[in-house]
Formats: C-alpha cells, sequence, structure tokens
C-alpha cells in the first residue's frame, strides 16, 4: 500500500532562518535569493493592464490572437525563427506550464512515466514530475554545464516523456547546446521542452532557441517576467511542434488555465517593445560585473560572470555555512546550491536583481567594493 503524499518544504523557506541575521543592520535584509524582478515594468505596459477593459469577459485560454501575434513577431524579431500563430499559446507564467507540464505528457502516453531534466537546475522540473506520479531522472552535466546526453540511460529513454533543457540555465547561466538536445530527442522519440526565459539575456552569444533547428518534437517555453519585470502578472507562451501545442492548448481548456484579460492586453504591448529589454540588460550586464567583484574581494572565491541570464553561481565550499556568515555580515541572503541539486550542494547561487542602491549597501556592510 502506497503512502499518502506529503509536499516537501518549499526551498526557498528553508533558508528563512537567516533572515532574522539581518534586523540589526540599517536598511534591514537584501535579498539576494529569489530571481525576482526589482526594476519596474514600461509605463506603457502598466498603463495597459488599468486600462485594457479585458477583465470584463473570459479571455481565451490559448492567448488572443493579439497576444500570439506579438509572441511570433518577438520571436522573428528577436531569434530570428520563423514559427505560425496557430502554433503559440498561452501559459499563466511559466512556472505552472513546468509544474503542470507531465500529467498532460502522460495522459497523451500512458505507457510512459518517466521526465528527464538537468541535474542542477530550476527545482520545478524535478517536483513536476514528482506531483504527477512519475519518475523524476536527472541528466548528467558535464564539466563545462551542459547536458550530457550520451549518458541518458537507453532504459530511462525507453520510458521518457519528456526532455527539459534550459539555456541559458539557472542556475549556472550556461548556454546549453540546443541542436544536439532537439536531436537526441527526435532520435530517441522523446519530445524536448526548452525553457528559455533567460534568453534575452544572453552574454556570451545571441540569444538562441531550439526552434532554430526546426519544430519537429520541440517546445520552446518563454516568459515575459524577466524580460519585462512582470513576474507578478504571470504570463509566459510555449511555441513550436504544431502536434504538442494543439494538444496541450486542448487539454489546458478544460481545467481553466487561462492569463487574465488585461494581462494579455499588457503583453501585446511588453513583446512589442525591444527598448526597455535593452535598457534592462544593459542594468543586469553592470550589475552581475559589480557583484561578482565584490563577491571576489569579499570571500576570495572564483567568481565568473555568466554566460547568460542574472545570476552568480559559483563554488563556496560549503554552501550553507557560507549564505550563513554572508547574512550575518552583510544582512545580505543568497541561495545554497542544493536548492537546485545534490551536484550543487557546494555552490551558491546569487540572484543579481536588486536595485543598485540595494547592493551598494551590500558592499558598505562588507567594507568592500566590486
Amino acid at each position: 500500500m502506497s503512502e499518502p503524499f506529503v509536499p516537501p518544504p518549499y526551498p526557498y523557506e528553508r533558508i528563512d532562518r537567516f533572515k532574522p541575521l539581518a534586523e540589526h543592520f540599517e536598511g534591514g535584509l537584501v535579498d539576494f535569493s529569489i530571481g525576482t524582478p526589482f526594476d519596474p515594468p514600461p509605463p506603457a505596459v502598466s498603463a495597459v493592464l488599468a486600462s485594457s477593459g479585458a477583465e470584463r469577459s473570459y479571455p481565451p485560454s490559448i492567448g488572443t490572437g493579439e497576444l500570439r501575434g506579438a509572441a511570433q513577431r518577438w520571436m522573428q524579431r528577436r531569434l530570428g525563427v520563423d514559427v505560425d500563430a496557430t502554433q503559440v499559446a498561452a501559459c499563466i507564467g511559466t512556472k505552472e506550464f513546468v509544474g503542470t507540464l507531465p500529467q498532460w505528457m502522460q495522459l497523451r502516453s500512458p505507457e510512459r512515466d518517466t521526465v528527464l531534466f538537468p541535474s542542477i537546475a530550476y527545482p520545478t522540473y524535478e517536483m513536476g514530475a514528482t506531483l504527477a506520479g512519475c519518475r523524476a531522472v536527472p541528466v548528467p552535466m558535464s564539466p563545462t554545464g551542459g547536458l550530457q546526453l550520451d549518458r541518458i540511460d537507453p532504459a530511462d529513454a525507453a520510458r521518457a516523456l519528456l526532455l527539459w533543457v534550459n539555456s541559458p540555465a539557472n542556475p549556472s547561466g550556461v548556454l546549453d547546446d540546443l541542436a544536439a538536445a532537439a536531436q537526441w530527442g527526435r532520435d530517441h522519440g522523446v519530445p524536448v521542452f526548452s525553457d528559455e526565459c533567460y534568453v534575452e539575456f544572453t552574454w556570451a552569444d545571441r540569444g538562441r532557441t531550439i526552434l532554430e533547428h526546426g519544430t519537429e518534437g520541440v517546445v520552446a517555453v518563454h516568459s515575459l517576467s524577466k524580460r519585462s519585470n512582470l513576474a507578478g502578472a504571470r504570463l509566459g507562451f510555449y511555441a513550436g511542434d504544431a502536434e504538442l501545442v494543439e494538444y496541450l492548448r486542448e487539454v489546458r481548456k478544460h481545467v481553466g488555465m487561462m492569463v487574465p484579460g488585461p494581462v494579455q492586453a499588457a503583453g501585446v504591448v511588453a513583446l512589442d517593445d525591444d527598448a526597455h529589454v535593452d535598457e534592462q540588460r544593459e542594468r543586469y550586464r553592470r550589475r552581475l560585473e559589480r557583484m561578482a567583484g565584490l563577491f571576489r574581494a569579499w570571500s576570495g572565491a572564483d567568481v565568473a560572470m555568466p554566460a547568460g541570464g542574472f545570476y552568480l553561481w559559483f563554488h563556496v565550499g560549503d554552501a550553507w555555512a557560507f549564505t550563513e556568515r554572508l547574512a550575518r555580515e552583510a544582512g545580505a541572503l543568497v541561495s545554497p546550491g542544493d536548492f537546485y541539486g545534490e551536484a550543487g550542494c557546494e555552490y551558491v547561487r546569487v540572484a543579481v536583481v536588486q536595485p543598485d542602491e540595494r547592493i551598494d549597501l551590500v558592499a558598505r556592510r562588507l567594507g568592500v567594493d566590486g
């Protein structure tokens, strides 16, 4: 007889005990643990949220034609791919998409029960599998951080519902080989879902998508949370393989997966505007460089700039001891690396999302400058 499911502690609640250590600092806690934007969205986006009139009626679950058209234009303009609007659909932020996808995919392929995901990764890939009653199987990473697809056990590949890839990666910022992932999926008959929510913040290359390598068997997942500072609005979209997108958009209708109408209207404005994203890119680039220098000076750690994303990911040895020390000495909070998989247990992740004045505050507390 199986045991009832008991939800594990939410990862970021495990570091709540360090927050009181910042109470004696003037200015309080400076939180670098969660990648939540602090900068404002564009004024035009906020104006549409308040005045669209789209709150009166049920919004289309798949996204309005205007929203899907804006996503289509954005992908062509920023990523250089042409995807038909019928192969695009909205989601209520990409976290819910990630967390619920395995149950929909198992309904489609009941003979399969396995979700493959990077061994150092955003924890919702694994939790989505767990919540669906599926096997969550991590894929080993190379020393440089990419997926080692040749190390996937053939027995796991035969049972796989899907493979997750994430590029630029959370937490490491690594850029993965999306062409190799797409080809592996096609060779093994496994749908590949590519989480590309940090693509606008790619530093070592231009922003890349798995859809550059065709749409057969692959789906790209995108978010406005990071690029447009709209995490609170909950808006993302997925695009790619015509049959997969059609299946997911139809099944999701039945459970009321609908992005609010005003949010969809605001998303059109946000996706059609690149200037605010370019400004945000420069903010994050400047903050990453500043914070990397600050942590190098204070801790002596080898803190490199990421290839993408807005996280610093670096080796510290005892990650929990480092996290506590930083909270005590600077009133600042970061994430221990085991949140992202056992292989990350000697690393910390720093979400460089706080405004410049809050970063200045931490630098003064530590007595260093980056």
